[in-house]
C-alpha cells in the first residue's frame, strides 16, 4: 500500500482554499459571512452531494454528542453536515494534506472548528485508539483502498461495540471495462472498485453485521442528468456554470464525470449504500 498511497494523494491535490472562495464569491456569496450551507455545492465530493449525505446520516440514527469518524473526509462537507444536523462530534481523516488543511480552514470560517477536526492519515492504519468512536462513515472512499479487509478491521478496531459503520461507495455491479480518468483515479493503478459481495464478506470477517443495503444507480444517473442540465442552461444564458465539485476535481472534471456517467448508465458501476453494525 505504501507504493499506492502517494499517487492517490497526488491525484486529489488541490490548489487551495482561495479558488473555492473566489468561485463562491462570483455567485454572490458573502464570503465574510460564509455559512456551512453556502459550501454545499463544493464540499460534498460524491454522487448526490448533500442530498446523499443527508440520507446516509439520517439512516445512521446518530444521537446528539455521538463521536463520529469520517474516513476519507475530503474538504469536510459531510463532517460539517453531521455536526450541524445530527449534533455529532466529528473527526475526519484524509490521506491528502491539502484536503485536511482546506477542511480545517473552511470549518473555522463557518464557526465549526469546535465541532469538527481533521487529521492526515491512512484509512488502513488510523492513528486512533481502540473503541474511540460511536459511529463511522465513508463516502466514496473504498474505490481507492486495495485492501477492504484492512479497512473493515480498522473500522472495527476504532468503533465501540454496537457502533454503526455507514458506507456509501461506488461499487462494481457487473463486468465491463472502465474508461479513465475517473473522479477517484487517473488510471487503473489507483482504482480498486469492488462489488457488494466483497464489502459484505470483509465486513462479516471483521465482526460486522449488515443491517441495510440499497443500490443507488438510478439516483446517480438522475443526479448527473440534472448537473448537465444546469450547466447547459448557464451556457445558453451566457453565464458561468454554477460552482460544483469540479473545483475540487481539477481541470479534467468534465472527462472524469463523463466516464463515470457512461459506466453508471451501462450498469457496470453504481453507488451502493450499506449500513453495518459491530458485534
Amino acid at each position: 500500500m505504501a507504493t499506492v498511497e502517494p499517487g492517490i494523494a497526488r491525484h486529489y491535490e488541490i490548489s487551495g482554499l482561495e479558488r473555492i472562495l473566489a468561485a463562491l464569491a462570483d455567485t454572490g456569496v458573502e464570503i465574510a459571512f460564509l455559512s456551512a450551507d453556502d459550501l454545499a455545492a463544493v464540499d460534498e465530493f460524491h454522487i448526490g452531494g448533500v442530498a446523499a449525505t443527508r440520507e446516509l446520516i439520517d439512516r445512521m440514527g446518530l444521537k446528539p454528542g455521538a463521536r463520529l469518524l469520517d474516513i476519507g473526509s475530503g474538504i469536510g462537507g459531510p463532517a460539517r453536515f453531521a455536526a450541524n444536523n445530527a449534533g455529532a462530534d466529528v473527526t475526519g481523516i484524509d490521506l491528502t494534506q491539502s484536503y485536511v488543511d482546506t477542511a480545517a480552514s473552511l470549518s473555522k470560517r463557518v464557526g465549526m472548528d469546535g465541532k469538527t477536526r481533521f487529521v492526515q492519515g491512512s484509512a488502513l492504519d488510523m492513528p486512533f485508539d481502540k473503541a474511540s468512536f460511536d459511529a463511522a462513515m465513508i463516502l466514496h472512499v473504498g474505490m481507492n483502498l486495495p485492501d477492504k479487509r484492512r479497512l473493515m478491521s480498522e473500522a472495527a478496531r476504532v468503533l465501540k461495540p454496537g457502533g454503526v459503520f455507514a458506507i456509501y461507495d461506488v461499487m462494481r455491479l457487473k463486468d465491463g471495462a472502465l474508461t479513465y480518468p475517473l473522479p477517484w483515479a487517473s488510471d487503473e493503478t489507483m482504482s480498486f472498485v469492488a462489488g457488494p459481495d466483497n464489502y459484505r464478506s470483509t465486513a462479516t470477517a471483521a465482526g460486522f453485521s449488515v443491517t441495510a443495503e440499497r443500490p443507488r444507480g438510478a439516483f446517480a444517473i438522475e443526479f448527473f442528468a440534472k448537473m448537465r442540465a444546469r450547466m447547459a442552461a448557464a451556457q445558453a444564458e451566457g453565464k458561468k456554470p454554477p460552482p460544483g465539485v469540479g473545483l475540487v476535481m481539477g481541470e479534467d472534471a468534465r472527462t472524469k464525470i463523463a466516464n463515470l456517467t457512461a459506466a453508471l448508465e451501462g450498469g457496470i458501476l453504481a453507488p451502493v449504500e450499506m449500513l453495518l453494525r459491530l458485534g
